[in-house]
């Protein structure tokens, strides 16, 4: 009786023990951009990007206490873009423009908003911020209750953009 039972444990202990894989880490060979924002929430209905109403916080997804994006309180908003791969030894200037899918912006450049199309990742770093200038355009028209600003990140020479996160929409409430 003790044979079987040492058997059986012998077994179920190589069973278990053999079982084990080891997890490779992945490691990045190609240096990508994407939004941080855009990593952090999920994606608007019927759409591959999310389309967010607050300042998302860096690295966590939007919560109610964020500032909303609003023509009421215009300024500059800032949006986190990580590098994802290796680190650069010289800044890094990307670009950026407006995403015309899904019909594109309804809100308009220079009545809604203002923006550089370029930003900065400081050497040695794996994060640059993206500026969007909201402006208050005074009353909207009857019906309107808020604009959406697209953007999308572009790939430039050595760095690629992600697939699934180089696209972040805005939605300014009016």
């Amino acid at each position: 009786m003790k044979k079987r039972l040492n058997i059986i444990l012998a077994l179920c202990t190589i069973i278990i023990l053999g079982s084990c894989t080891k997890n490779d880490l992945p490691v990045y060979t190609k240096a990508v951009v994407e939004y941080d924002a855009a990593t952090w929430n999920a994606n608007s209905a019927g759409r591959t990007y999310p389309i967010l109403t607050r300042v998302p916080g860096y690295g966590r997804p939007v919560s109610s206490s964020d500032p909303a994006l609003s023509r009421n309180s215009p300024g500059i908003k800032k949006f986190r873009v990580n590098l994802v791969g290796r680190q650069f030894d010289k800044p890094v200037t990307l670009q950026y423009d407006l995403f015309t899918g899904n019909g594109g912006s309804t809100a308009v450049e220079g009545t809604h908003f203002k923006i550089s199309r370029t930003l900065t990742i400081p050497a040695n770093s794996n994060f640059g911020e993206m500026e969007v200038e909201i402006l208050n355009p005074g009353a909207p028209p009857a019906g309107q209750t808020s604009v959406d600003i697209l953007l999308i990140l572009n790939s430039v020479e050595g760095i690629e953009s992600s697939v699934n996160y180089r696209v972040i929409g805005l939605r300014v409430a009016q």
